[in-house]
Formats: structure tokens, sequence, C-alpha cells
């Protein structure tokens, strides 16, 4: 069965996510919620839907700003379920808007973010990771955490050895091949 890095390479809507993005170490809290919400919205979903739908993503969730969409309300969700480029789901969507206020509160100490959050537990078995994660956030189940934490370097898998990427993000030295 072709994997991710056999079908990605010169795709036209996956190239660029493959050789750029996946399993790359991610820290800044925008994008670490972009990719958890693009994984929430992929759910049953291909990704492919997603990825081509990622832009209308971004200008619907204000380009995934926190502090904006932990403050959405009645009126925000009636916009994000009449928005035909996004994926209009109550549940996933009501589960963003919850994810937000919830990374937003990771401020607080003892952690200074979501990055911090994650790296403070690093490392975790995904089973661990999924277990924390569900209850810390919503709508995260074992494949949600599991793609999340490959995309952004903190768990292995993103790529097999023998694609070029892999060696590229290895010199970044992600977190888990620290934890090895």
């Amino acid at each position: 069965m072709p994997t991710y890095c056999d079908i990605a390479p010169g795709h036209p809507v996956h190239a660029a996510y493959h050789d750029q993005e996946y399993g790359f170490p991610v820290t800044d809290e925008s994008a670490l919620f972009e990719r958890m919400a693009l994984e929430i919205m992929q759910a049953g979903l291909s990704w492919e839907i997603i990825l081509k739908k990622r832009q209308a993503f971004m200008k619907a969730f204000d380009h995934f700003s926190v502090d904006k969409v932990a403050a959405y309300g009645e009126q925000d969700t009636a916009r994000l379920l009449a928005d035909p480029g996004i994926v209009r789901n109550r549940r996933k969507i009501a589960a963003i808007i919850e994810n937000a206020q919830r990374i937003k509160a990771l401020r607080n100490p003892p952690h200074s973010g979501l990055a911090e959050w994650i790296a403070a537990n690093h490392p975790l078995t995904k089973e661990e990771w999924t277990k924390l994660f569900r209850k810390q956030f919503v709508f995260m189940g074992g494949e949600v955490v599991g793609e999340f934490l490959m995309s952004i370097g903190y768990l292995a898998g993103a790529h097999h050895k023998q694609c070029p990427i892999f060696a590229t993000i290895e010199r970044q030295r992600p977190p888990w091949k620290n934890a090895i």
C-alpha cells in the first residue's frame, strides 16, 4: 500500500505540505492551533479535501488566532456554518472554538502556552498522548492526536526513512528524535 511519501511528491495538492510542513517541528501557537483544527476537520474526510480548503479555513478562523477564535460567539458559529468554503460541521466548529479557549488557558502557570504544555509532557506514547489530549481538549481521538503530533514533529512516522524529507527533518532534531 502506498504511503504519503509515495503519493505526495509532485502531487498538485499534497506536495508542498509533504515537503515543507508535515513532520517539521512547530512551536508557533497559531500554527499549532491550525494543525489541531485541520486534523479535527479532517476526521472522517480525506486530507486532500482539507488541504484544498486550507485557505478558506485560514480566512474563516481569523488565521487561527487563538485569542480571536476563543472569543467567537453564536454569530461566528452561524457565519462558519454558512461558509461553503469550509467543512460545515457544528461539532467540529464547536470543538475548534472550545479548544482555542483551552489553549488560551494554557498560557497561565505552570505553562506559557500550548507549545510549552506539549514540550513539558514529552515524551509519551501515542496512547498516553491521546489520554492527555482528551483530558485537556475536545474532539481529540487517537487518530486526530496521532496525526497532529506527527505533523508537528512529536511522534515519529510522518515520513519513511527513504523519503528525502526524512533526512531534512532529522537534521532539525524534532522532538521524536530527541526521545530516542
